[in-house]
């Protein structure tokens, strides 16, 4: 076959897995223009006289999408004290940590940290502002748990949010109290809100630079295109934001997505900031429906495990639904809500359910996390077209929280993607990094190996009848993510779609699933252009 031109890129002797139904697997690819015009068996390329880019018999995939993240909030999160082990695996490791910064800490700054698990701590409780305060009492606190929602602060931080015994709890979050009625510390959901009106904000220049510096991080891990889940438009606009960090250097194709309280007051979206096409766009408007199971703010029903009836937080209500689908429907756009408890997932299913989507290309209700839906939940979802973009990598990395929380056999049954798939629910894989109690939380490996194994990082057994197979996790990280989030033209190598893809060290399809998180991304390619090499470590221009 005799179609190559001058200036394109033959790329041989690869085992490529396209995530295309109809040709799965093939050993060559031709790109042009950044673009994809040719892939199939080397055998059928007539390449004698032509420039090859040898793949050495290694595995490649289409760059991968991860299609729930927060990008900025990761990058701020990198320069935090980091509450992980094998850093902090108590109390008294992290107020230790916190000293530390103290000795070198600028007056009137605060010391942020992030990413505590009280499951993984040696106290089993979140830290107070008590023990905070013998940290420090100089310099104000907050320690955001791993799943996001939940901060603990010192005492300095509440007096200067204005945290008192008689701060009633804001709509659709809570001031932990003790037996006194004095306030701990510790701000569920949206009364961490209160601390964040008092706290210094990133310049936007700090910002875009945080976020070009990211960039090199997720090529790495093979992520060529990402979303923003809390996108705000004040104080800065975060379209702004991401074009500045993209002449910065930020590479991957971005979607984001607004939180609903930015846009209610003015919903309507410039056509342009819409435009899929362009490599920064908004795709949806998003809402919380409650909080998080390994910080008992899901809204769950039966009540988490104990003898103290916790049912979780419900955080929006039918009307916030409704008028949020309309905004999205007038623009075009995705809504977006977070649900994790068996309440939440309902309230949106039973809010939609028979109801028909405005969006063409795709769902127009994706339902982020899912992590506890009913039986019922799932077939409505399906039967009504809602999209369940889910993180395998909860299970893995907060075992100990959700068997404290739920319990062995409930554990099992959370995230059954399995189930899922098979009853015709749209579904996406992704990471929610940095909200989850892993050192490199962004990583896809870890995942997918949580996917194909069902077993924690501990060898738990979270659920062997929701494994799904090598290629399914794959797809679920690329042409399901792709289908999900609407980026045009990725996440498939097949003709027409843009020429990104990485080269793993190992083959995925064939190694041991245990040490699938162990694989390494050797090259990342966008646009047939190599952007990232393991060999140099660094991303080339």
């Amino acid at each position: 076959m005799n179609l190559i031109k001058n200036g394109d890129s033959i790329f041989i002797n690869g085992k490529i897995f396209t995530s295309n139904r109809e040709q799965p697997n093939v050993s060559a690819m031709v790109v042009r223009d950044g673009k994809i015009v040719w892939v199939g068996e080397q055998a059928e390329l007539d390449v004698m006289d032509s420039a090859c880019i040898d793949l050495q018999g290694r595995r490649v995939l289409p760059g991968l999408i991860d299609a729930h993240l927060h990008p900025l909030y990761l990058a701020n999160a990198s320069k935090q004290i980091a509450c992980t082990p094998p850093l902090v695996d108590s109390i008294e490791d992290l107020k230790q940590q916190i000293r530390n910064q103290c000795e070198s800490q600028q007056k009137g700054t605060w010391i942020e940290c992030w990413g505590y698990d009280e499951g993984k701590l040696n106290e089993r409780r979140a830290p107070t502002r008590w023990d905070l305060d013998q940290a420090t009492t100089e310099f104000p606190v907050i320690v955001t748990r791993t799943c996001a929602h939940i901060a603990s602060v010192n005492s300095i931080a509440l007096e200067m949010a204005g945290i008192n015994k008689d701060t009633p709890n804001p709509p659709g979050g809570q001031i932990d109290k003790d037996a006194n009625g004095e306030p701990t510390g510790v701000l569920r959901e949206n009364a961490k809100e209160l601390i964040a009106k008092v706290m210094p904000v990133q310049t936007f220049e700090n910002n875009a630079t945080a976020l070009a510096e990211l960039s090199p991080q997720l090529l790495a891990h093979g992520i060529t295109a990402i979303t923003e889940l809390m996108a705000k438009r004040e104080p800065v606009d975060y379209f702004d934001l991401y074009q500045k960090a993209r002449e910065k250097g930020l590479k991957q194709r971005t979607v984001l997505y607004y939180i609903w309280g930015d846009l209610k007051r003015e919903s309507n979206l410039a056509e342009e900031k819409r435009c899929s096409e362009n490599p920064i766009h908004i795709g949806g408007v998003k809402l919380f429906s409650d909080g998080s199971v390994s910080g008992q703010t899901a809204w769950v029903n039966p009540p988490f495990k104990g003898g103290d009836e916790i049912y979780g937080i419900a955080m929006t209500s039918e009307q916030e639904l409704i008028e949020a689908a309309e905004a999205a429907k007038q623009n075009d756009i995705q809504l977006v809500v977070h649900a994790m408890g068996e309440q939440a997932i309902d309230f949106i299913i039973d809010t939609f359910y028979g109801k028909k989507g405005w969006l063409k290309d795709a769902p127009s209700i994706r339902i982020e996390h899912a992590s506890l839906p009913t039986d019922q939940a799932i077939q409505r979802a399906a039967e009504t077209g809602i999209a369940f973009v889910t993180q395998p990598i909860f299970l893995y990395a907060e075992i100990e929280s959700y068997l404290n929380n739920l319990g062995a056999e409930r554990t099992k049954k959370s995230y059954p993607v399995k189930s899922m798939i098979e009853a015709g629910v749209p579904v996406a894989f992704s990471s929610d990094a940095p909200a989850t109690a892993w050192a490199d939380p962004v990583n896809p490996f870890v995942g997918m190996k949580s996917a194909v194994t069902r077993f924690a990082y501990d060898n738990t057994d979270t659920g062997q009848d929701e494994r799904v197979d090598v290629e399914t996790a794959i797809t679920l990280y690329t042409r399901a993510a792709q289908e999900i989030t609407r980026i045009p033209e990725v996440g498939q190598l097949v003709p027409g779609y843009h020429a990104d893809f990485i080269v793993l060290d190992q083959d995925i399809l064939e190694i041991n699933p245990e040490k699938i998180d162990e694989i390494r991304v050797e090259e990342t390619y966008m646009s047939g252009s190599l952007v990232y090499e393991k060999s140099k470590d660094k991303v080339l221009r």
